[in-house]
């Protein structure tokens, strides 16, 4: 793992380590029946045991730690740690010693020394002890150098350096989806798979909004005064194990009314995810910011304000459809309503609406019927501008579920 220059002699000696938490000592419980030839022996032998668990022996988990055995992984988000100790194992007095500690990454060369000046001496069999830190922010290849700079008793100035090279994994899967409701609500689903070998505790996983949206998280379920995740109180996340986060953003009233604001790509936001691993060592992953494509709409958009769920047949219901300039220029509208095979519209067609300047909007309430059953779309609308002579027709705006009021045989 480390790499050294020509092998030199020289009075100080340089060691680091990695600073990680143990983890809990398992053994092999062996047993039998008491019938078997062993009899009692495996379970006495358990008993007397110093690392399984008085009264529950037959457990893995006992009550000792291990230290670690070897260097292990390191994944994004961790924060990263290490012992550095510089000894003299000389029997000389060494002076002006500077040790300097950077983390080269394929991007940039970091400082993570606590100081930078220097010792002024050191005696014989005495050390000089650090530990730095630093949040892993990159994946690959890491290489942390340590350098020592010194003199000796007789003016003489050397200096060694050692590195050691690490891998930095990756230990999220994450991947998005976007959903564009028929109104300006859009729903973004968050998978997020645990693609380490060890169960994580999933302690936050947020979306943290552009200036642009309010978000509503959609991952609690009612359950008394406070809501309960959907994902039980335990969130435990196994590993290769895959889960998914709802989240619902509605653009804030400054920009909804602005149709121009909504146009093309725009920024959703991004991720904020904390998690823990083995006795609590916390890791934090904050993704890139979401970028949406936002619908094309054209120059001119009918939605939807207010439709019922479910409607009677052949009886007339209520609609509120908000009619948005999306355009750079001024229109002048002219409403059409075309009936349909199953929709009946009610009320005048061909009705003017008047002047809609750039990025405004009208609600126009509307009444209509239908005169068959099942699930049924709403179409037949048409506006034309009658500055440039140019119709928009609009067919599929929304559905509605028909009903019978009556008994089957009546209807």
């Amino acid at each position: 793992m480390d790499v050294n220059q020509a092998k030199q002699e020289h009075l100080l000696a340089l060691k680091v380590m990695r600073l990680t938490k143990p983890t809990l000592f398992t053994n092999l419980p062996v047993t039998c029946e008491d019938r078997d030839l062993p009899g009692d022996l495996f379970g006495q032998l358990m008993r007397e045991d110093p690392s399984t668990i008085k009264g529950a022996e037959i457990l893995m988990l006992g009550e000792m730690l291990t230290l670690p055995q070897n260097f292990g992984n390191i994944f994004l988000g961790e924060t990263f740690s290490s012992y550095i100790s510089v000894h003299n194992d000389s029997n000389q007095v060494v002076k002006d010693i500077l040790v300097k500690a950077d983390l080269q990454t394929s991007s940039q060369r970091l400082n993570l020394s606590a100081s930078n000046s220097a010792v002024s001496e050191l005696k014989p069999e005495c050390c000089i002890d650090d530990v730095i830190h630093h949040e892993v922010k990159e994946i690959g290849t890491h290489i942390l150098v340590c350098a020592v700079s010194y003199t000796t008793q007789y003016g003489e100035k050397l200096y060694f350096r050692k590195f050691f090279k690490f891998q930095v994994l990756k230990p999220l899967d994450v991947k998005t989806k976007f959903y564009n409701a028929e109104t300006d609500e859009v729903f973004l689903e968050a998978q997020i798979q645990n693609i380490t070998t060890s169960p994580m505790f999933m302690e936050k996983v947020s979306l943290e909004p552009s200036l642009m949206y309010n978000v509503t998280e959609l991952n609690t379920v009612a359950a008394g005064d406070e809501g309960e995740s959907t994902f039980g109180k335990m969130s435990y996340l196994q590993p290769m194990d895959t889960r998914q986060y709802l989240y619902c953003l509605k653009p804030k009233p400054e920009y909804a009314e602005k149709a121009g604001v909504i146009k093309g790509v725009t920024v959703i936001g991004k991720l904020d995810i904390v998690w823990k691993t083995n006795l609590g060592e916390r890791g934090r992953l904050q993704t890139s910011q979401l970028q949406r494509m936002a619908p094309g709409y054209g120059d001119i958009r009918l939605s939807l304000e207010m439709i019922p769920d479910t409607v009677n047949l052949e009886e007339p219901f209520d609609i509120i459809c908000k009619i948005t300039n999306c355009s750079e220029r001024t229109m002048d509208l002219v409403l059409e309503m075309c009936n349909t095979r199953s929709i009946h519209w009610c009320g005048v067609s061909g009705r003017q609406l008047g002047k809609l300047s750039p990025g405004a909007f009208l609600s126009l309430p509307l009444i209509l019927l239908s005169s068959i059953q099942g699930l049924q779309s709403i179409s037949g609308l048409r506006l034309t501008d009658t500055f440039l002579k140019r119709t928009y027709e609009y067919d599929d705006i929304a559905q509605v579920c028909v009903v019978c009021p009556y008994t089957s045989n009546e209807c």
